[in-house]
């Protein structure tokens, strides 16, 4: 892809880290221009480290735009900013929308809705971990989605209490609160097997393992953004450092598509050429079947090469 655009949000937080999953890919997968597009802090600029991430990831630019504005201009070019080929990042419901408005204009990597975090666990699983990890999720947005599957009553009993001794001095409790209340489950089903089919129902931005057999587990589930193997597998580590890239697809999408990588920079290019032989060879099957479909030029344009 030639030109892209990286939609880095900054209004609750600053993500630098997004500027490091999307740069870094594109400048790997070989994109000839990448910039950044970021809304204006309490400076008027966006947040240093953003900036800072911009400079390390190698973008080209930082242009001070965001929200749906920030799509538009990316999408269709202002005399500053020419229009880019594809536009990836995450952001809220408005951007998600404008995203999928300008599609066709411009390519997208995908229509991200709010964060998820899907955790199995059995009963060898440590509730406070448990509890620490849908937080870590739940703190994101009041919309985002923090679900425990579990085979063990007794963990779900436990898990519920330790979420709320950790909201008790959670800094970002109202939103993790509020997150939990409104999209948030512990459910409690018969045996691993339901597990699982839970997870591949659902398909998960994020699916975590608590359980024992990790190995038998993860060749269970199949439909993920991505997958976190093992109690010291924290997301978070994902969402930062751990190698994969957060960039994830939510709301079941998993289910046909991956998340953002090198890959999405890359258009495979498909060219064919024939020898006068090899064209001779294919005009009475090109015919055959121009003729079903009612393209007698079709038909007419292979026969020239017999």
């Amino acid at each position: 892809v030639r030109r892209v655009a990286s939609c880095v949000p900054g209004g609750r937080y600053p993500l630098p880290s997004t500027v490091i999953m999307t740069a870094t890919p594109a400048r790997e997968a070989g994109v000839a221009e990448v910039v950044v597009l970021s809304p204006p802090g309490r400076t008027g600029r966006p947040h240093d480290a953003i900036l800072a991430a911009a400079h390390i990831a190698g973008a080209d630019g930082v242009f001070v735009a965001g929200g749906t504005q920030a799509v538009a201009a990316a999408a269709w070019g202002t005399a500053r900013l020419p229009a880019v080929d594809l536009l990836v990042g995450p952001g809220n419901a408005w951007v998600t929308e404008a995203k999928r408005q300008a599609f066709g204009a411009v390519g997208i990597d995908a229509l991200a809705g709010p964060s998820e975090v899907m955790v199995l666990a059995d009963d060898s699983a440590d509730p406070t971990r448990v509890a620490a990890d849908l937080l870590a999720q739940a703190e994101h947005d009041p919309e985002a989605e923090a679900l425990l599957i579990t085979t063990d009553a007794n963990l779900a009993d436990a898990v519920e209490r330790a979420l709320a001794r950790q909201l008790a001095t959670l800094p970002t409790a109202d939103i993790a609160r509020a997150s939990l209340n409104q999209h948030g489950a512990i459910l409690v089903v018969a045996d691993r097997a339901a597990l699982f089919d839970a997870a591949n129902r659902r398909a998960p931005e994020h699916l975590h393992l608590h359980v024992r057999d990790l190995e038998a587990a993860a060749q269970a589930c199949t439909a993920y953004g991505g997958l976190f193997i093992g109690e010291d597998s924290a997301e978070v580590f994902g969402d930062y450092c751990a190698g994969g890239n957060h960039v994830l697809p939510t709301a079941g999408a998993a289910r046909y598509t991956a998340g953002l990588s090198v890959h999405t920079y890359l258009r495979p290019l498909a060219s064919q050429r024939l020898s006068s032989d090899g064209a001779r060879a294919l005009v009475a099957s090109t015919v055959t079947l121009a003729r079903i479909e009612g393209l007698e030029a079709h038909a007419r344009a292979a026969e020239e090469r017999r």
